[in-house]
């Protein structure tokens, strides 16, 4: 019979790590992040124009725990559209709560550093009104808890997080190792990510909350200009691979092993983050210059950054945008966009509904293919 006894995490930093063997991945790593940053530098308005992306990754990150959810049906939702189920909407709703929590973190790092009380509070968000509203969002769990399949009893379980009684005290820690001054800190941010989920402090969430770290501590490290860092892609490809180095860590070798594929993982996750992010901004400039010559008007720029912050959507959201013109310029710019090709309709407007359009280049490039 498997062991029922809690995991006895060790506290951070982490003895015996090859840092001579890891020197080749630490290189690599930084260099493609290095890269993606500098694209970042060169986006006109990041937060605007890489928004779908902001929102992929909640959606990535969240089906890893398993929501089914697409970058569609979020951007659809938001446009008035109701979901094909309630079980579609509680995972869209899960999503969007993982982009405010994002979106929260940004703004206080702004303003200070990464904290546990900063920690509670993008659980909290994260929780808000959604399927683990009754697990105490924001606050440590009281209790066992183990990770296997649903409903499957303590005896069969794949992990025990330590005691609950010890996860205030790894936490502080984790906080204490996070500000501290490692040989690298790409090797430090795989050992915290690893360590976040052994100790498991929440009862739900902690999946989630552990990759959106991984942004934050870039950022806060200043390795990256913005907190926009898109990691979950890679690990719901390799999810498989990616829970197995998790669950194998134990001693020195495996920590060893763990280090060298996040840092695969950052490489690899970062030079394709750049890429998107290049066609994202290729894509800007040539509708740009070809609205622009299209309309002939002054609108023409700030209704297409309105559209890449939010390529689908109901036109009558533009009517009540105070940064749009009038309800008829908004209508003959957007008539001129559908007959250029720009926008694809969705929904046709029908009573009181509005019409549903969308940018579908934008949609199908942050999606990878074809879904618009």
């Amino acid at each position: 019979m498997p062991s029922v006894r809690p995991f006895v995490a060790k506290l951070l930093p982490r003895a015996g790590l090859d840092w001579k063997g890891l020197v080749p991945a630490i290189g690599r790593a930084t260099r493609a992040l290095a890269r993606y940053d500098g694209i970042l530098h060169g986006v006109p308005d990041p937060a605007v124009l890489l928004s779908p992306l902001t929102t992929q990754e909640a959606v990535l990150s969240s089906k890893i725990e398993g929501t089914q959810a697409t970058l569609g049906d979020v951007l659809r939702f938001e446009a008035g559209e109701p979901p094909a189920s309630g079980e579609r909407r509680e995972d869209i709703r899960e999503i969007l709560n993982y982009r405010r929590a994002l979106r929260e973190a940004e703004r206080a790092l702004a303003k200070g550093r990464f904290s546990l009380s900063l920690l509670k509070r993008l659980h909290a968000v994260l929780l808000e009104s959604v399927r683990g509203r009754g697990k105490t969002p924001g606050e440590y769990r009281r209790a066992r808890v183990w990770v296997g399949e649903p409903g499957t009893p303590i005896e069969q379980a794949r992990f025990i997080p330590p005691e609950p009684a010890r996860v205030p005290a790894l936490l502080a820690n984790l906080e204490a190792y996070w500000r501290a001054e490692e040989l690298d800190p790409l090797v430090q941010l795989a050992l915290i990510h690893a360590q976040f989920e052994i100790i498991h402090p929440f009862r739900d969430g902690n999946g989630r909350i552990g990759r959106m770290l991984v942004p934050l501590f870039l950022y806060e490290k200043k390795l990256l200009s913005r907190p926009m860092f898109y990691l979950s892609q890679y690990f719901d490809t390799r999810r498989t691979e990616y829970i197995a180095r998790l669950r194998a860590l134990n001693g020195p070798a495996s920590w060893n092993t763990w280090a060298a594929f996040f840092l695969r993982a950052l490489a690899e996750q970062a030079d394709a983050n750049a890429d998107k992010a290049r066609r994202i901004l290729a894509l800007y400039e040539r509708l740009k210059a070809r609205t622009i010559e299209l309309t002939r008007s002054q609108y023409a720029v700030p209704l297409l950054d309105r559209l890449f912050a939010r390529p689908v959507f109901a036109s009558n959201d533009l009517f009540r945008d105070p940064k749009m013109p009038t309800k008829p310029v908004v209508t003959l710019l957007l008539q001129r966009f559908r007959d250029a090709g720009i926008l694809k309709r969705l929904r046709e407007a029908s009573g009181r509904r509005a019409q549903v359009l969308a940018l579908a280049e934008l949609v199908n490039l942050c999606e990878g293919k074809k879904v618009l």
